[in-house]
């Protein structure tokens, strides 16, 4: 089954991928989610370079120090702050829009929290 799981995931990608792409002014959002952690990376596809990147790996996210809303607990709550962390990066470097790439994900969950929290930060889709 988790094979099956993948091959379809991979699949979704690809037809993301054909669609979505990152300028300089207008990089594109890639997640990436394993079992335990979930990544972010801002990419300029034109240059093929890694402007920013967070994770739940990151010492600070994983003591909890930003405040998720109620609803959001454990893994989810954390992908929160993630995208709260991301955002903030972002809005530092004077990025004002991205293109979201979910990588294959269903857009729920963990990934739709990580992009609430982007969005919460002020950056716009």
């Amino acid at each position: 089954m988790k094979n099956k799981k993948n091959e379809s995931r991979l699949r979704r990608k690809k037809s993301i991928r054909k669609n979505v792409f990152g300028t300089g002014t207008r990089p594109r959002l890639s997640v990436f989610r394993s079992n335990l952690h979930i990544y972010a990376q801002l990419i300029d596809d034109e240059s093929g370079k890694t402007l920013l990147s967070a994770s739940s790996a990151v010492k600070e996210i994983k003591e909890g120090s930003i405040a998720t809303p109620e609803n959001m607990k454990g893994k989810t709550g954390v992908s929160f702050n993630v995208g709260m962390i991301l955002g903030k990066k972002i809005m530092e470097n004077n990025i004002e829009s991205i293109v979201f790439d979910r990588n294959g994900y269903l857009y729920h969950g963990r990934v739709k929290a990580l992009a609430d929290g982007v969005r919460k930060a002020g950056v716009k889709f």
